[in-house]
């Protein structure tokens, strides 16, 4: 069995037992700082640091905003990820790791996103730009199960 580091650079805990060894970048396990170099939505943002040659996304924890991807615009979509691209984009961020809940099941880093000594995950709550995870609907919770991302 082979794991595809390109489009899956991170490692779930499971995959680490497995895989850790062939992985030809370091696997993130604690908080780092990165520049943000895209901001892909509301709670998804793409960064890049000195120890990889790549760019990858990190996936706001705890938060959930409105999607902007293809054929899924949801209200409030584009004005949340405006508001994170005009606070963070080009910035250099730290990035806090939950050693327990690090990577999402679509591969994407979790973490929690700080800005001259702002929580930004808090910050969009606060702004109304995104809810809490446990927030959302009963009809999306059944789509995206929190607990089957972690």
């Amino acid at each position: 069995m082979e794991h595809d580091f390109k489009n899956y650079p991170e490692l779930t805990d499971n995959q680490m037992r497995t895989f850790y060894f062939d992985s030809p970048h370091k696997q993130i396990t604690e908080d780092f700082e990165a520049q943000v170099v895209k901001v892909t939505d509301g709670d998804t943002i793409r960064v890049t640091c000195d120890f990889r040659d790549f760019n990858f996304p990190i996936r706001f924890l705890h938060i959930n905003a409105p999607e902007i991807t293809k054929g899924k615009n949801e209200f409030g979509g584009h004005e949340s990820q405006q508001w994170l691209e005009n606070l963070i984009l080009n910035k250099t961020v730290q990035i806090l790791i939950d050693k327990n809940n690090r990577v999402e099941k679509w591969g994407r880093l979790l973490g929690e996103v700080l800005f001259d000594g702002l929580n930004i995950n808090e910050l969009s709550l606060a702004n109304g730009f995104s809810i809490k995870f446990e927030d959302m609907p009963n009809e999306q919770f059944k789509a995206v199960d929190e607990t089957q991302l972690y």
